[in-house]
């Protein structure tokens, strides 16, 4: 039995090159005249993705056309099914071919000058599909070409490791070897060396690592002997480049981690309803994340009961104590201003999606008349985003314990008048009503988490209208375990903050209670007089600014130009001159949190805490009777 012969060269490919690709069909049978020649590249126009080709073969650079023995260079005619916005290239045979004969369809440059050939994508890829579809007597044969896209030379390392850990307590480091577009990749020099230190390493320990052929390396049981503040150094003996880890807390004694993730985030390699197995990888492994929770559209145009499925078993699947905490969540849209936008959180595997449409699931109310808060975490997001801003008039502190701060679209701190860093701008404008800090003065109580980029839903026209765009945030929670039931108390007692995408080390306490504590001056009376307040920030670069808000207002205000910066600050005025009238039958309060900004523009904010207004207890003495 023929079969017929598909051969790509090269046969495998460097991220990010330019050439000229050859993709060679010697078909089993004899093709008649007219057959048409549909090659398809699966390319969605993303910039990381492989780069289409010009029809037009006049021009120069990047150029796709077909070559037959004995004849002309043919051009192509690009096509776009309208069923699945695939875009292929057509070419119609001007004669018969026979069988042995090669069909040769090339993509780059027609004078064979590499620099004017055709891009490469910039992720890798094993096996990367082309398909050829050949129209034969009405019928559609498909072939297949592969190709291996591999990392490009070594650019950078990343180094990955817990944020807390205790002293002389052992944890493990993992170093990925990264080409310029962040795969992994072993194409360095062969006598590259890399040298690892940190402070306080002993002399007579020396690390001298190779690059392996995975592009990654896990370096177990390292510790510390001493309390402090560490960053792993990687030297590349080679070019003498250093590179470092994001910092390191050691405690003398603590039984808490901080874990790394996002709620809200979608990946630009992995569409996380098509690939959601590939999606759930990248976020664990290229990014690192240690908790990571799915975030499609209710609609059922984009989310299928089908697809749901799918995603809420591979978050089963992938949910792993101590490795990777997975989370089963959508995006729920509501009226704007008395719903907005909602990052829906199960604390459970396997739930039904609530869809806006459905009678049971159309209002938020009914949502949680339907649900307990043991069950579910609704997230505010992008409250002032003008099509998705949410007023919190009808906030439910039951339900909200955190909202999203910040996302890659803007920051929902507050207006640009009042100085937002990074303001919502655009076609889509910022709408003060979902501030964040009006909130907060409001009586809302809510802790800080951050989203991450996001190209679904009220985002997916936020591309072509540009729209500003910032980069993707990051959410940090303090908790005992990295299990889902302890991230998930940690959320209920606002034990996180948010950053704008790196990983600052950050930490607030009011009369030694962490951040997201609710303090009363009835249990705590010297909180009537005086705050005594700690705060630290632990920057990747140098610090510029660090903030401390008191009911929105900064009380004090610190330039460190250093990596790591701890105060102390006494609040020594008058509760009653400063509290907030509360709501109903709530007491007066106050509320503190914290803002710092790096020298690279990235930003951390801390979850409030607040004090209330109550008057002491006076505990009675009891008098014997005589």
């Amino acid at each position: 039995m023929r079969r017929s012969i598909c051969q790509a060269d090269p046969h495998f490919a460097i991220a990010g090159e330019t050439r000229t690709w050859r993709f060679s069909y010697t078909p089993s049978n004899a093709l008649s005249k007219n057959t048409k020649l549909i090659f398809e590249m699966h390319s969605v126009k993303r910039p990381i993705d492989w780069q289409l080709p010009n029809v037009d073969i006049k021009k120069k650079s990047n150029v796709i056309w077909l070559e037959i023995p004995d004849a002309k260079k043919l051009a192509a005619k690009q096509i776009k099914d309208p069923k699945t916005a695939k875009i292929g290239y057509e070419f119609t045979l001007p004669r018969d071919i026979k069988i042995g004969e090669s069909l040769i369809i090339c993509m780059g440059s027609i004078e064979g000058k590499e620099n004017l050939g055709n891009k490469c994508q910039y992720f890798t890829q094993r096996k990367k599909i082309f398909n050829l579809h050949i129209n034969v007597k009405s019928k559609t044969e498909t072939e297949t070409f592969h190709m291996d896209v591999r990392g490009t030379k070594l650019k950078t390392l990343k180094i990955i490791t817990p944020s807390f850990v205790g002293r002389n307590k052992r944890f493990d480091v993992v170093v990925r070897f990264e080409d310029e577009y962040g795969n992994l990749t072993n194409n360095a020099d062969e006598e590259t060396l890399i040298e690892l230190s940190h402070e306080h390493l002993r002399e007579n320990l020396n690390w001298k690592l190779f690059i392996p052929e995975t592009g990654f390396i896990t370096l177990p049981n390292l510790y510390f002997n001493e309390p402090g503040v560490y960053k792993i150094q990687l030297k590349n003996l080679k070019t003498n480049e250093l590179f470092y880890s994001p910092p390191i807390k050691c405690f003398d004694f603590s039984n808490l981690s901080l874990f790394w993730g996002s709620f809200h985030a979608e990946s630009e390699k992995h569409d996380a309803a098509k690939n959601i197995e590939n999606c759930l990888r990248y976020f664990r492994d290229d990014k690192a994340m240690q908790f990571y929770a799915s975030s499609c559209f209710d609609s059922e145009e984009e989310t299928s009961t089908a697809i749901w499925k799918n995603i809420a078993s591979q978050i089963s699947e992938f949910n792993e104590d101590e490795r990777f905490i997975a989370f089963l969540g959508l995006q729920w849209n509501g009226t704007i201003k008395e719903e907005g936008l909602r990052e829906l959180i199960f604390t459970k595997d396997n739930k039904n999606i609530l869809r806006k449409k459905d009678l049971r699931s159309n209002s938020l109310k009914k949502i949680y008349k339907t649900l307990t808060s043991k069950d579910l975490i609704a997230i505010p997001s992008f409250t002032m985003g003008s099509e998705s801003v949410y007023d919190f008039k009808d906030f439910n502190e039951e339900f909200e314990r955190v909202v999203e701060i910040y996302n890659a679209w803007g920051s929902s701190e507050m207006s640009s008048k009042e100085g937002n860093l990074r303001p919502i701008s655009g076609p889509v404008k910022e709408n003060p009503e979902g501030s964040i800090q009006k909130a907060l003065l409001s009586g809302c109580r809510f802790g800080f988490v951050a989203g991450a980029l996001d190209d679904r839903g009220v985002f997916s026209k936020l591309y072509d209208r540009n729209q500003k765009q910032y980069s993707p945030g990051l959410s940090a929670i303090i908790a005992k375990d990295q299990t889902r039931d302890s991230l998930i108390e940690a959320l209920q007692k606002k034990s996180c903050y948010a950053t704008t995408g790196e990983k600052i080390i950050a930490g607030l306490s009011v009369a030694n209670e962490p951040m997201g504590s609710e303090l009363s001056s009835a249990t705590k009376p010297g909180l009537l007089y005086n705050r005594y307040i700690c705060g630290y920030v632990i920057g990747t670069t140098k610090l510029k600014e660090v903030v401390l808000l008191r009911n929105n207002k900064i009380i004090t205000r610190y330039t460190p130009d250093a990596f790591e910066f701890n105060f102390t600050y006494d609040d020594t005025v008058a509760l009653k001159e400063i509290s907030i009238k509360g709501k109903e039958d709530k007491p007066p309060f106050i509320f503190y949190y914290l803002r710092a900004v790096q020298q690279d523009s990235h930003i951390v904010w801390t979850s409030p805490i607040w004090v209330d207004l109550e008057e002491p207890v006076i505990a009675q003495k009891k008098v014997k009777k005589k």
